[in-house]
């Protein structure tokens, strides 16, 4: 069974008559004559009872309406589908962004976007920032949502929000002790404290080991770890510190600890959406892009 014959067969059955079929469908009554024998020729069946007025099915050409009603229907599905993706509507968007982030952007930014383009999926991936931009140049991922340094020629930034780098210090730490929160401090002010670190592929960690080799510092390290939370709360409760982005300091963070932005140092880093240089992406990731930013602007105005 073909799409062509599928289509003939139910229209006979519509129309009654091979001779008013033929008509509808614009072909002549013998070609389509010829076509059903030749159907019913392979099949080994009839088809039709042709004794009767209109036409009647057989119990064979019964089971044959059923399957070519399945597959006409199947096709008309698959070309409305075709069409979602012709025009943008519909398609999967590979997406790379940072557990934090993620935590942060997607309870808000996704119910907007599914009401938007309810048939487009998201193949989440979370990573570290270092991870996420290789994979976007591997081509893994579409589109990554993080905190880099604008440079690579391979890839197209669109700057989403900036960052500024400080030191989080817990309450019980002496540089919380010392200095009032938001005091703009250098590196050397916590020479002696001990830190709370990221492991290596997260953006911080990055800054962080560029500014401790640079300083000749080398810390007492409490823990390393993947999670910037797991980071955040150690760090408030045991009166340790860690270099963290001002995005990620709310007002209960500095109920328990106090945040000092890095004097002298010119963040490069912040967060970018990334894609492959002259990739085009479908409408519906810009769209998403544009929900992201709105979520973030909203965020600060609150």
């Amino acid at each position: 069974m073909n799409m062509k014959q599928a289509f003939y067969i139910r229209t006979i059955v519509q129309q009654g008559s091979i001779s008013a079929a033929a008509k509808l469908l614009f072909v002549s009554q013998p070609s389509l004559s010829k076509m059903l024998r030749q159907i019913e020729t392979e099949l080994g069946v009839s088809l039709f009872d042709r004794d009767s007025l209109p036409l009647r099915l057989t119990y064979a050409g019964e089971k044959y309406l059923e399957c070519a009603t399945a597959l006409l229907n199947a096709n008309a599905r698959f070309e409305n589908q075709l069409q979602e993706i012709r025009q943008e509507n519909s398609g999967r968007l590979r997406l790379g962004i940072s557990v934090q982030r993620a935590m942060q952007i997607l309870p808000h930014a996704m119910p907007w976007f599914a009401m938007q383009f309810p048939h487009v999926t998201i193949d989440l991936t979370e990573a570290g920032s270092a991870r996420l931009e290789n994979l976007v140049g591997q081509g893994q991922i579409d589109l990554a949502l993080a905190a880099l340094e604008s440079t690579s020629p391979l890839f197209d930034y669109t700057l989403i929000e900036k960052e500024t780098i400080g030191i989080l210090a817990g309450n019980g730490s002496d540089l919380a002790a010392r200095f009032p929160n938001g005091t703009a401090l250098d590196v050397d002010s916590a020479r002696n404290e001990t830190f709370v670190s990221l492991r290596e592929g997260h953006s911080v960690r990055i800054v962080q080991d560029v500014l401790f080799r640079k300083h000749g510092i080398e810390p007492r390290i409490l823990l390393e770890t993947d999670s910037l939370e797991v980071a955040k709360r150690v760090t408030m409760g045991s009166g340790s510190c860690m270099l963290c982005s001002d995005i990620y300091v709310d007002e209960a963070t500095l109920r328990a600890a106090s945040f000092f932005p890095l004097r002298g140092y010119e963040n490069r880093r912040h967060f970018y959406a990334c894609r492959r240089k002259n990739d085009r992406l479908p409408r519906y990731a810009d769209s998403f892009l544009q929900i992201v930013t709105q979520v973030l602007r909203d965020k600060k105005q609150y």
